[in-house]
């Protein structure tokens, strides 16, 4: 990454000014960079800790089309030997009958990928490295956004300043971007933390992704790689009570272990713990909007989702299409990438989208979590008659894919 770039008022000057160097963030720039557009990254760790050993045990399903954008912007080569195919998805109330199995038929593509979100990172940052139309500023902290009609600054800590075009904003769920700007969030609390860890074990899980459901809260088991000693390995992502989180965080190793293998009803034999677990608060919430003046919003700052289904970072990676494409299409007539309309074209690309997803997201949450053993027996008639409907099947294994609607070119195969 090169550190000049022609003064402004004494800033250097980029297109873009992104401030959040995550998975999002640093997405979004490498895809800009491949359309020959120039950005400034602001992030406030240090890249080494993010990627170091035990740091993060997160893992992502990555769908078809975020894989098509990674793809077409480089990273096939680095990526396809690190990630686990999902062939099919397992969809259960409490391991009883009346589940759905999603498979492809023979022939078609996986329904997603499944990464230790540290492998993207260091495959993103490698890229980054050696892109002269990025320049990285690691360790660092904003004091200051200002945004003008002549283009947008942002000072640092120490002094230095920024200028570009946009300012973007991808610091993720408490970005002070938005709430600079003003930008209201329509939210809510699950009450629920997610314990986030990764589990080996004696049986393989043949490419299988596990969702299942619990009054309590929904269970995963998303497949990984084997690993280098021959044990199949799986991410877990066990959803609990808010009450109950720091009770969970706080049993032993043997006593974690044993809850988790009972509810896996010995499916994978006999399991151990491989990675530490980590808690997170989960809850909703959509921006109002996702642009302002030469402002755009992207991944986790403009929503956040429940982690059922994975869709997350998938939809932030949906959210890095639309904008590199109407950035560049806009560019190529004439247009600064702060303009209104190229901003506007992106909000109205983006929200029927994010408001699908989330809103189905969110709807199965709260039909899952209805307890009783009524609601159980409903939702597993329901589940049985979905397994008997193979165009609706396809719809949702499109809809896991990411294959469904408007997509941008960067997203297609």
């Amino acid at each position: 990454m090169n550190d000049s770039a022609d003064p402004v008022r004494g800033a250097q000057k980029r297109d873009l000014v992104i401030l959040g160097g995550g998975l999002v963030g640093m997405t979004l720039a490498l895809a800009a960079a491949r359309q020959g557009i120039t950005s400034h990254v602001v992030e406030r760790a240090d890249p080494a800790e993010l990627t170091a050993d035990g740091v993060d045990g997160r893992a992502s399903a990555i769908s078809s089309a975020s894989w098509n954008l990674f793809a077409n912007i480089g990273l096939a080569e680095a990526l396809a030997p690190l990630g686990c195919p999902i062939d099919a998805i397992a969809v259960t109330d409490q391991m009883k009958p009346g589940r759905i199995d999603f498979q492809p038929k023979e022939g078609d593509s996986a329904l997603g990928r499944m990464y230790a979100n540290r492998d993207i990172r260091l495959a993103l940052f490698a890229a980054a490295e050696q892109e002269p139309n990025i320049t990285w500023h690691t360790r660092a902290d904003v004091v200051s956004r200002q945004r003008g009609p002549h283009g947008v600054e942002v000072t640092l800590a120490g002094g230095q300043e920024l200028a570009g075009s946009l300012l973007v904003g991808a610091e993720g769920r408490r970005s002070p971007t938005r709430d600079e700007e003003g930008i209201g969030l329509v939210a809510w609390d699950y009450h629920h933390t997610a314990i986030v860890t990764a589990l080996a074990h004696e049986k393989p899980h043949d490419n299988v992704a596990w969702e299942i459901f619990y009054a309590a809260g929904p269970f995963a088991l998303l497949p990984l790689l084997d690993l280098p000693d021959g044990r199949h390995r799986s991410a877990l992502v066990w959803t609990v009570p808010a009450k109950d989180a720091k009770g969970v965080m706080a049993m032993t190793d043997a006593a974690f272990t044993a809850e988790v293998a009972r509810r896996m009803e010995g499916m994978f034999g006999g399991i151990e713990l491989i990675a530490q677990r980590l808690a997170y608060p989960l809850s909703y919430q959509n921006a109002t909007r996702i642009v302002g003046d030469r402002l755009a919003l992207v991944g986790d700052a403009a929503h956040g989702m429940h982690p059922i289904a994975g869709q997350g970072l998938n939809l932030g990676l949906r959210d890095v299409g639309a904008l590199v494409e109407v950035l560049a299409d806009g560019m190529r007539l004439g247009l600064e990438p702060g303009d209104a309309q190229v901003l506007k074209r992106y909000e109205n690309w983006r929200a029927l989208d994010t408001f699908t997803t989330m809103s189905v997201m969110d709807g199965i949450v709260r039909l899952f979590g209805v307890p009783g053993q009524t609601a159980s027996a409903v939702r597993r008639i329901g589940m049985a008659a979905v397994q008997r409907m193979p165009r609706l099947k396809t719809f949702f294994m499109n809809e896991a894919r990411g294959l469904s609607g408007k997509l941008p070119s960067l997203l297609q195969g």
